[in-house]
């Protein structure tokens, strides 16, 4: 009985994540047995290690990405954030091969986050990534 007491609380823990670009909840979301995070508010998405590109390889995943592309482009703005799980400072990163895709990866846990509209993007590689990769302009 005890057991099932800390996995209660456990679960209770883990769904007090905020979301570290909005501070607002973060919700868990499952698609084929992987399970991120969500904010509800702003639609922004967590991943734990490698789940980004697990779920990459699946086909109709991109469905968790709900958010507004437009939104997901202002929360770039957003400097400095701390890891919703671990607190650590986060880096921020360009997708290799589709570098408008501004990211943040915490370098003690993992994880990533993603803006809402990334990850559909992140899905949909294609050549025009390499034109969009021309025009860029440098992530600081």
């Amino acid at each position: 009985m005890a057991n099932v007491g800390r996995q209660t609380l456990l679960r209770e823990v883990l769904s007090l994540v905020k979301c570290p670009k909005c501070s607002a909840a973060m919700e868990s979301v499952s698609y084929q047995g992987i399970e991120v995070d969500r904010c509800t508010k702003c639609a922004g998405l967590w991943f734990d290690m490698l789940e980004a590109e697990d779920l990459k390889k699946l086909s109709g995943s991109e469905s968790i990405d709900i958010g507004s592309a437009k939104t997901g482009k202002a929360q770039d703005k957003i400097g400095k954030i701390k890891c919703p799980k671990c607190a650590a400072s986060m880096l921020r990163m360009v997708v290799n091969g589709q570098p408008h895709i501004w990211y943040e990866a915490c370098p003690v846990c993992y994880g990533t986050y993603f803006d809402a509209g990334e990850f559909k993007d992140f899905k949909a590689e294609n050549f025009m990534d390499t034109v969009k990769a021309i025009f860029r302009k440098e992530r600081k």
